[in-house]
Order: structure tokens, then sequence, then C-alpha cells
């Protein structure tokens, strides 16, 4: 049984029964037992809290909560993930997916449409690099700077446009981003979010198999559990003519139309009369005039 085998096989990927319980076992075993007052000592054989000191903290039974790891529990009451939220320290997006996770909804696939009006507004962002994504994590729509900023999403030999495909099976990708690792837990935990509420989407799953036969370092931080939504902040980015540089970064969501995913729109800029402001605006000005600024 190769890696990607394995990693589906152990957290339940499209059954979302099983997918709670592989979510529950990555959290239990990152919980320091000393920091909930549960003596450590050298002789314990697993990794974080025992089942049956996350079941007394959580305060239900030892036996209910083994089923809920098992998947043989069906979900849980709003009162119970609460207290295992608490017990596991979850912050709100681990909450989110716990209870995600607990509703088993089987939601449809979604697909992803970019409105004449989301593209009129890429291009009006003149000096703010920004691209659109999906649940997947397509890149979906961009503008000329957005594109070049992170690695060249207008000619699809420079690089996929798939960012979580770019970041693991990639080499470019460490280069674009000096903060790899930071920007690799992001993508694999958004992709647990979408794997989560859309536990049929056989293309989803089917990227996350990729990821997983491909990558040991995709394996590795899927197996922590890891859940991240997307905020606002800080990134450093690479450019071979640019730089490095360190941008400020928002991001923005659209609603999704019945049937239809919502995408998310990442914008960067920087502080007028910066240096990273400067070197954005003599990028922009060497983007060619003329240029596709959309996949088909």
């Amino acid at each position: 049984m190769d890696g990607a085998d394995q990693m589906t096989n152990s957290d339940g990927i499209g059954d979302t029964r099983r997918a709670l319980g592989g979510f529950l076992r990555a959290r239990r075993g990152r919980v320091a037992p000393e920091h909930v007052g549960i003596a450590g000592g050298r002789r314990r054989r697993v990794r974080g809290l025992r089942r049956e000191e996350l079941a007394q903290l959580a305060g239900i039974s030892v036996d209910y909560y083994v089923r809920l790891e098992q998947g043989r529990a069906t979900q849980p009451s709003p009162e119970v993930l609460d207290a295992l939220a608490r017990a596991l320290g979850l912050d709100a997006a681990e909450r989110g997916h716990l209870t995600t996770l607990a509703a088993a909804r089987r939601e449809p696939a979604p697909t992803a449409r970019v409105s004449p009006l989301l593209r009129r507004i890429l291009d009006s962002m003149a000096g703010f690099p920004a691209f659109a994504t999906d649940h997947r994590l397509d890149v979906v729509a961009w503008n000329g700077l957005g594109a070049e900023l992170i690695g060249g999403l207008a000619e699809p030999r420079r690089r996929d446009r798939n960012n979580a495909r770019f970041l693991f099976l990639d080499p470019a990708s460490r280069v674009v981003h000096p903060e790899w690792e930071d920007r690799a837990a992001e993508a694999v935990g958004q992709l647990r979010v979408a794997a989560g509420r859309y536990p049929e989407d056989a293309e989803l799953a089917a990227l996350i198999t990729e990821l997983a036969a491909g990558s040991a370092d995709f394996r590795r931080i899927w197996d922590s559990g890891e859940v991240v939504m997307c905020a606002a902040g800080r990134k450093r980015l690479r450019h071979p003519v640019a730089g490095l540089l360190t941008l400020d970064f928002e991001t923005l969501h659209v609603p999704a139309a019945p049937g239809e995913t919502g995408l998310v729109v990442h914008v960067f800029s920087a502080e007028k009369g910066s240096a990273e402001a400067d070197a954005l605006a003599a990028l922009d000005r060497k983007l060619p005039e003329h240029r596709p600024e959309y996949s088909a």
C-alpha cells in the first residue's frame, strides 16, 4: 500500500464519518498532556492525549468517544462537539470543520464560474496583484500583476494553475515562497476544509490522492489535521526581477450562486512610498501591454 492509499484509507476522504475520526485522532495527538493538567511521564506510548483522557476532559463516556473515532457514532450533539472543541483547544476554523464533519452532509461538488464583473474588477485593480481561487485551489482568474507575482500564471508552461499542485510538486514553489512551510500548511488546511464540505467531489479527492502519492510533505502535513481558513496578513514572495517582497494581503470572498462554489480573491498590496510599492510599480510597467489574463 503506497502513501496515497494509506492516507486515504485512514482519513476517510469521501466518508465524513471516517474523516471525523481521523480529524479527532490528529488533534488529540497534538495536545500535550501537561498543558491540560495531566502528567506526561516517559512511559507514555501515544503522542498527545489518550482516548480516555480526552473523553474525561470532554465529560463524555470513553465508549462513546471511541465510537466517534471509529466512525460508528453519527451526528454528535452540539454540546458534545463544544466539549470536544474545548478539550482539544480548537480555534474557530477547526471548530467549524468539526461541525461540518459531524453534520455529515452530502453536498454535491459545486462548479466555479468567473463572472464578467469579477474579471472587470480584477482588471481594474492597477498596481494590486490579485487572483481568484476555487475550493480546490485552482486559480481561475487573475490580473497581470497577480499572475506574474506568483510564478507566471498566464503561461501554463511556467507553473501549474492549481496552487496546491504547484506548492507540493514543483520545486520552483520553494523559490517563489520563502516561507514555504507556512504556505504549504495553508494549502493543506484549505483542502481539508473543502474535503469535509464536499465529500462527493471526485476531482477534489483525486487531487488529494495525487498530492499524497507525489509528496511526503503533503502526507506529513495532512496527517497533522491542519485546518486553515483564508484570512489577511503579510507574506513574503520572491520574484526574479522584483526580488524579495514583503506584502500585505487580504482575502475577499465572492458568494456562491446556486450550484456554484464561492470564490476567494487574494489581493496583495504595499504601503505607498515603500520599496515594495516601487518594485511592484516597476514590475507592472515591464509586463506586456497585451497578454492573456484568464484561463479558458
